[in-house]
């Protein structure tokens, strides 16, 4: 049977954010008592929860959301299991071998990191997540994927506020939208998909002209 699965975080008042992104705040505008419908207010950064970023997000000259093929956001999915890496582990191109293997033959498929970091999401080890080293990176990019989804805060390690390294330069980030693709993160519960067949994901993104990037409501389709 066909199993749909939401791996989409809400949309909150005080929801976690990348350190120095907009904060999250959703009141209501108008309420169906006073005004006879009820409309809320959003304030929210365009990489604000579960949300896909576009090569723009990372450099100027690179395509915006707008601009990229709608087969980067959907399709046939193969989920790498990196599930149980100490914080701040690197994702090297060792442990994503079988996936590697799997996109080879599976032309213009999706590749979907389940770390099991979202277990943190709400604490401050979400910070601490595995990350995608470059070299990874580069391999995903020569099987032909363009699109890389995470169950983290980024593919690339996340600085803590205050950190005098804090600008690490996102290889990760450069790598995969150097080569026109897309990065989904802030998915939670990819375990669930670990071991299932026929896997399918959605991760259709507001419609925002010229944007770095949307949030998306990430779904699943297995069976």
């Amino acid at each position: 049977m066909t199993a749909w699965i939401d791996l989409s975080v809400p949309i909150v008042t005080g929801m976690p954010v990348y350190p120095g992104d907009p904060q999250v705040t959703v009141s209501p505008a108008l309420r169906a008592p006073a005004d006879g419908v009820n409309v809320l207010a959003l304030h929210l950064g365009s990489q604000s929860g579960t949300h896909v970023d576009a090569p723009y997000h990372v450099d100027d000259a690179w395509p915006r959301l707008d601009e990229l093929p709608a087969d980067r956001f959907a399709g046939r999915a193969v989920v790498a299991d990196v599930r149980g890496l100490p914080a701040r582990s690197p994702i090297t191109e060792a442990l994503l071998a079988p996936a590697l293997d799997a996109l080879t033959t599976a032309p213009g498929a999706l590749l979907l990191l389940a770390t099991g970091w979202s277990e943190h999401w709400g604490s401050d080890a979400y910070l601490d997540h595995p990350w995608l080293t470059p070299g990874a990176a580069r391999a995903v990019v020569e099987t032909g994927a363009r699109t890389v989804a995470v169950d983290a805060l980024s593919v690339d390690p996340t600085p803590r506020p205050g950190d005098p390294d804090a600008d690490h330069g996102l290889p990760a980030h450069r790598v995969l939208c150097g080569a026109g693709g897309v990065i989904a993160e802030n998915l939670t519960g990819l375990d669930r998909l670990v071991g299932a067949e026929a896997v399918e994901v959605f991760l259709f993104p507001l419609l925002l002209p010229g944007a770095d990037g949307a949030p998306v409501r990430a779904m699943a389709r297995t069976g």
